[in-house]
């Protein structure tokens, strides 16, 4: 019975002294925990601040919001890490920022694998930040959809088609496939296609439809966008000729439209005007076999109003 008591007094004790011990240990620990969440709530508000002046000033001087998005988020990142490995050391827990950075590496690596397509568009969306085809407000056409470019986002380019549709494409996408940019020269070159009549002078008629576009506002004129009309081909019944002409792309879309109907009425009115006939497509009818009579009859079906 003595050496039972004994047991369990030394048992107490060892467990009192152990509890104690950490109890110290946790007190001794207390001002340095303190002083390592200061200074991640310090680096958190640094970072941010950091962060927003980053993009501020990229924005400002590049105008562009993707680049200066990435930027800023990268600076806020990074500042944010050395943050909380220097308050893990000032709390004295340095092994355990290094077992969060082996953690965190082994971690990418299978989030890469699990989030493959995320990861794609991810890293085609920093590509597109520092080499990039288009703007804001560029009228594109990226595969089969074209409209204006009205955000760029890490994951997606979104564009505003010219019926009216949001279309998110993912930023894979836009540097795997074929993009077309409008804007970026800044001029488009439209053309359509006029039938005149084989006994039309043609060359008067090519002189007035010059004349048409040069009075049209919207129509771009000069030594490197040049307007002219050619002999496209001969038709059943007409001379087809074929207008090109050039616009400003910077208001593309229903502007050019409209630009290109009134270009069309113009020169329809001119043509008419100047007496040029402008015929319809001829539809000759052959009948073989036996020869047969085909009455042929005018009827009027004006009224007299006399």
């Amino acid at each position: 019975m003595i050496f039972s008591q004994t047991s369990n007094e030394n048992v107490g004790r060892t467990l009192s002294d152990v509890l104690t011990a950490y109890y110290n240990d946790f007190i001794a620990a207390v001002p340095k925990i303190a002083l390592g969440i200061a200074i991640v709530t310090i680096g958190f508000l640094i970072a941010r601040f950091i962060g927003k002046f980053t993009t501020k000033q990229v924005r400002l001087r590049t105008e562009d919001p993707l680049m200066s998005k990435f930027l800023g988020n990268a600076m806020r990142t990074i500042l944010v890490i050395v943050f909380i490995m220097i308050a893990l050391r000032a709390a004295g827990l340095g092994d355990i920022s290094a077992g969060i950075l082996a953690t965190a590496g082994a971690s990418a690596v299978v989030l890469g694998f699990a989030f493959k397509d995320i990861g794609e568009n991810f890293i085609a969306g920093v590509i597109l930040s520092f080499n990039r085809p288009f703007n804001v407000d560029d009228t594109v056409e990226i595969g089969s959809n074209f409209g204006r470019v009205k955000a760029l986002e890490f994951r997606y380019t979104k564009l505003k088609t010219f019926d009216g549709k949001d279309v998110y494409i993912p930023n894979s996408d836009v540097i795997t496939q074929p993009v077309t940019n409008y804007t970026e020269d800044g001029f488009y070159r439209m053309d359509f296609t006029v039938g005149l009549d084989y006994n039309d002078d043609i060359d008067a008629a090519k002189e007035l439809i010059m004349q048409a576009l040069d009075t049209d506002v919207k129509v771009v004129k000069n030594d490197t966008h040049v307007n002219y009309v050619m002999e496209e081909s001969l038709a059943t019944s007409t001379v087809n000729l074929k207008i090109f002409f050039w616009i400003d792309t910077q208001e593309f879309g229903h502007v050019a439209n409209r630009t290109k109907g009134r270009v069309i009425g113009k020169v329809k009115q001119e043509l008419m005007a100047a007496g040029y006939y402008l015929p319809a497509d001829i539809q000759e009818i052959k009948l073989y076999g036996k020869e047969v009579d085909i009455p042929l009859s005018f009827k009027d079906n004006r009224t007299d109003k006399s």
